[in-house]
């Protein structure tokens, strides 16, 4: 595990919140009533395991999971990601699935060499596989309606993503409730498909959230027993987000910052970092910060 994820899951520890959606729990009273209430606790879990990848993926380039929220098939995770990258939100967005892809994976490599461990496994297994592929429909707020989102910016603007994002998103739904119906009046009643209908329509009408809050240093507690100090040489025109991933837990960071000749400039200590980092572009050089000190 890199630093930075180190130093995000410190940074969670005492402050991450976790709320629950009604959709959530009318879905769980719905599973618990029809009995199937471990399916529906495996499924949460696997959908906390999900959400742990986009948190690592997210720490990554500067951002720590903040506030959860628990939903039907997922969750969403609530906070500021203002400034940062489409490319990076791609990448945070597919960290999810791929989470639950792997896991999926690794189940039925046990089975390949266990085959009696099947009937114990195969809950997490299947519901892995479900959460990966379903989070990948193009509908928000599900990972795939942001993936959407952000390719759609990158080609023709936000003011065209959004609408496009809301548009897969009511379709979706459209289809799902109409799916429901016709299973209603000719095969069997699925409410699994009225709530996750539901679950996209509020999606769709809600609008898209910022979902990740940056990292900030804080070694108030660690200093009192002593720090190692890292120093760090960086040209005037390296980014704030490249001087982000040179941060470790348990050390404390000294930037030298020199120009483009080689000439020195200043020392940034790690609060000097911090509070620029407040304000920063990630992907804007520290140059264009130290200047206005």
């Amino acid at each position: 595990m890199s630093g930075t994820c180190k130093r995000f899951l410190n940074k969670m520890k005492g402050r991450m919140r976790f709320a629950v959606h009604p959709l959530f729990l009318l879905f769980g009273i719905y599973y618990a009533c029809t009995g199937r209430l471990f399916l529906f606790l495996v499924s949460t879990l696997v959908a906390v395991m999900h959400e742990f990848g986009h948190a690592v993926a997210a720490a990554r380039v500067g951002y720590r999971l903040d506030r959860v929220v628990l939903m039907p098939y997922g969750a969403l995770i609530s906070g500021d990601i203002e400034g940062i990258g489409l490319k990076d939100e791609i990448i945070i967005a597919l960290a999810g699935p791929l989470v639950n892809a792997v896991t999926a994976v690794m189940f039925v490599a046990l089975w390949w060499f266990f085959p009696e461990t099947y009937a114990y496994t195969d809950v997490a297994a299947y519901s892995s596989a479900a959460i990966a592929a379903v989070n990948l429909l193009p509908a928000y707020p599900l990972d795939g309606g942001r993936i959407l989102y952000c390719a759609a910016a990158k080609w023709k603007g936000e003011r065209f993503a959004a609408k496009l994002a809301r548009g897969a998103g009511l379709l979706f739904s459209a289809a799902l409730f109409a799916l429901f119906l016709y299973g209603c009046v000719c095969v069997t009643v699925n409410f699994t498909l009225a709530f996750f209908a539901a679950f996209l329509l509020a999606g769709a009408l809600g609008g898209r959230e910022r979902t990740y809050l940056r990292i900030r240093a804080d070694y108030s507690r660690e200093m009192k027993k002593g720090l190692e100090v890292r120093r760090v040489a960086v040209r005037s025109d390296c980014t704030v987000k490249k001087l982000l991933s040179f941060l470790q837990r348990g050390k404390y960071a000294e930037f030298i910052v020199y120009g483009g000749n080689g000439e020195f400039i200043c020392e940034l200590s790690e609060e000097e970092f911090s509070e620029i980092l407040e304000n920063a572009d990630l992907y804007s050089p520290i140059g264009a910060y130290i200047l206005q000190k």
